[in-house]
């Protein structure tokens, strides 16, 4: 009977375990093993850190090429919106009012464009309006600024208050010149201050002698009385005319510049002839200051002023 040896094959056994007890061990996966959690948390470290590399380079190699860098990103959730302010309105300019301002109502006497003859005295009148937010005080002056000056006053005071609103009548004594033309001169106000405002203007012809022209009228005061009235006033205009003619007129006074009905007197030559105004003023207004003058309306067109005085009637 043939004797079967074993012992080789159990040694041979053996050593191929002993082998495969020495061989590399493949890697188990990231889920397997107690170590997995922080084998995945080390690789996304490397992956962010490659990842911002990369960016870091792009951004150089743009910058260096000349393009701009990306725009920052802003990783804050937390940071609220930015809201756009509401628009608002913008409220109109509003209009500045003006101090010192006039505006010219009327020439009460001298229209533009009256006759004078040579040399001849005149009163030149203008309405002026107060449309400023300041009164005029006594302060403010009268002053010529430019053109013929026709004998009238670098300045001359006001005189008197006039308050926004107001009207007031602004009178200067000028002299025509003695040489046939047309004459125009401008005058203007001016404040406390120096500063001036509202041009107007006083605008005559000229003409020669021969035309026939009142050339003054001067006045006298005087007194009345009648049964019913003792020591009234009474203003006595004498008029002067340079040839025969008719002059007409009408009387003025404070409370009515405008003039009254007109009245005539007639020359029969060159003189003076005197015509009166009977006032029956009565005692309360004694002491108070008013005057009467006299517009020549025919041949002349002209204001020749006025006298003032304060006389009333006194009682029986």
């Amino acid at each position: 009977m043939r004797r079967t040896n074993r012992i080789p094959l159990a040694v041979t056994i053996l050593l191929l375990a002993a082998l495969a007890c020495n061989l590399p061990q493949p890697t188990p996966p990231p889920s397997e093993g107690p170590n997995a959690a922080f084998t995945a948390a080390a690789q996304t470290v490397a992956v962010a850190l490659t990842q911002s590399a990369q960016n870091s380079l792009v951004t150089a190699t743009n910058t260096q090429a000349g393009a701009p860098p990306p725009p920052p990103t802003s990783t804050n959730t937390n940071i609220p919106p930015t809201i756009a302010p509401l628009a608002t309105n913008t409220p109109f300019p509003t209009t500045t009012q003006q101090c010192d301002k006039a505006e010219f109502v009327t020439d009460v006497t001298v229209p533009d464009g009256t006759v004078m003859t040579p040399g001849s005295s005149f009163i030149k009148t203008w309405r002026i309006k107060n449309i400023g937010t300041c009164a005029w005080t006594p302060a403010y002056t009268i002053v010529y600024d430019h053109g013929n000056q026709m004998g009238g006053p670098n300045a001359q005071a006001l005189g008197l208050t006039v308050n926004p609103g107001q009207t007031v009548d602004i009178a200067i004594n000028l002299v025509a010149p003695t040489t046939p033309n047309d004459y125009t001169g401008y005058w203007k106000l001016r404040n406390a201050s120096g500063v001036t405002f509202t041009q107007f203007y006083a605008d005559i012809k000229v003409q020669a002698a021969s035309t026939f022209a009142v050339t003054s009228v001067t006045y006298t005061l005087a007194t009345w009385s009648d049964a019913g009235h003792t020591n009234c006033p009474r203003v006595v205009a004498h008029i002067t005319a340079n040839g025969a003619g008719t002059v007409t007129f009408k009387w003025t006074r404070q409370d009515d510049p405008g003039g009254g009905a007109t009245q005539s007197v007639t020359f029969a030559a060159a003189g003076t002839k005197n015509v009166r105004y009977d006032w029956s003023r009565g005692s309360a207004w004694a002491g108070t200051p008013t005057w009467v003058g006299m517009i020549i309306v025919t041949p002349n067109n002209q204001n020749f002023g006025h006298i003032n005085f304060t006389s009333a009637c006194t009682v029986p």
